[in-house]
């Protein structure tokens, strides 16, 4: 159940787009909390705040906020304009967002009867920490020349859309890798499906995303990863990212090809995680039904020999493509956005960014 807190609002520690993060004291001591302007107003420091801190006493890695709930002073301005989409519906924070696929929406007309994502790439994985990584590979395999700064792949590139499902965290605001990425133009807009909310392009469901992707932001490759926060409950079905499988299915339906990035790791003390992590032999074993790309990435030694035994079990159902991991950890090194999963940074868990780039690589292939 909730767990509920006033504070007072300290300082702003930072902000990115849709989201700020405060130091707030409460009865306790001080405490990070995350607020989303666009739902409560925007805190400022001294104001009064309702808190949950549900997360935050859970100890969380991810999302092991307070998170404001209202700045109950200073109300935010009812919102104007079309939309009648409600997401994280019947919860006292449910919102009014504008569906490109709802009726008021001037995307209506090109996405009511879409029904083909003519061929794109769909890249699927478990985790949101692939994100970053997939776009390594896949922007280190079209382009031979890296840049300086903030972008190392320069443009012109394929142009990729970021879709993300409900499986993690509802607003894509709290993903402050999505909102870098987006800045930078390594993504050309996020689309948030189902529950999510808070991206370029809203959808209410995964396939009117993808066809949102395709059709709206104009994107030549997409990927789907649910958002930070994933949940797992040690049990084979018990864990959000059998949504994994769920998307290749829809991929396939509207007529996309979709790449089935697998969650590796060696840092992982969890047996079920280890080598090819049981969340991907479920999702793309059982639950996706239809056939896709499995992207096998060529890794060194024993770990690698043993990745390679885990994912022959998928070839009952779906191709598997090996492909070389060379040069994939100088690109991940050039990432724009700090990689970590679980906790675990690029060299604590090298091989699971591997698999990921490795995914990025071969779609690449797939827009020649």
């Amino acid at each position: 159940m909730i767990r509920w807190r006033k504070g007072e609002v300290l300082r702003v520690r930072r902000e990115w787009p849709g989201a700020m993060e405060l130091d707030v004291t409460v009865p306790e001591g001080e405490c990070r909390a995350l607020a989303y302007p666009s739902l409560v107003g925007r805190p400022e420091p001294g104001d009064t705040v309702l808190l949950n801190t549900t997360a935050l006493a859970m100890g969380l890695g991810t999302g092991g906020y307070a998170m404001v709930v209202a700045v109950p002073d200073r109300l935010p301005q009812d919102p104007s304009g079309p939309g009648h989409l409600v997401k994280a519906r019947y919860t006292p924070l449910q919102a009014t967002v504008l569906g490109a696929d709802e009726q008021d929406s001037p995307h209506h007309q090109l996405l009511r009867d879409a029904d083909s994502i003519d061929g794109m790439p769909v890249i699927v994985a478990d985790l949101h920490s692939a994100l970053p990584a997939v776009l390594c590979g896949l922007f280190d395999a079209t382009h031979s020349v890296a840049g300086d700064g903030d972008l190392p792949w320069p443009g012109p590139h394929p142009r990729v859309a970021y879709v993300m499902p409900d499986g993690g965290a509802l607003p894509a605001w709290f993903s402050m890798s999505a909102a870098r990425l987006r800045e930078l133009d390594w993504l050309c807009g996020v689309v948030t499906t189902g529950q999510a909310f808070g991206g370029d392009v809203e959808a209410a469901t995964l396939h009117t995303g993808l066809l949102a992707a395709r059709h709206v932001l104009g994107a030549d490759v997409a990927i789907v990863a649910q958002g930070p926060g994933n949940l797992g409950t040690g049990t084979r079905w018990g864990f959000s990212g059998v949504s994994a499988g769920e998307a290749v299915n829809a991929v396939a339906a509207l007529g996309g090809r979709p790449v089935a990035a697998l969650r590796v790791s060696e840092g992982d003390l969890r047996e079920r995680h280890q080598g090819v992590s049981h969340h991907s032999l479920t999702a793309y074993g059982r639950v996706a039904l239809t056939r896709a790309q499995v992207v096998v990435p060529e890794l060194p030694g024993e770990f690698g020999r043993r990745v390679t035994e885990q994912a022959e079990a998928l070839a009952v159902r779906h191709e598997l493509v090996r492909v070389p991991v060379d040069g994939l950890y100088e690109a991940l090194r050039r990432s724009p956005v700090r990689l970590s999963t679980m906790g675990r940074g690029l060299d604590e868990d090298l091989a699971g960014f591997l698999a990921s780039a490795a995914a990025g690589r071969h779609a690449a292939s797939l827009l020649a």
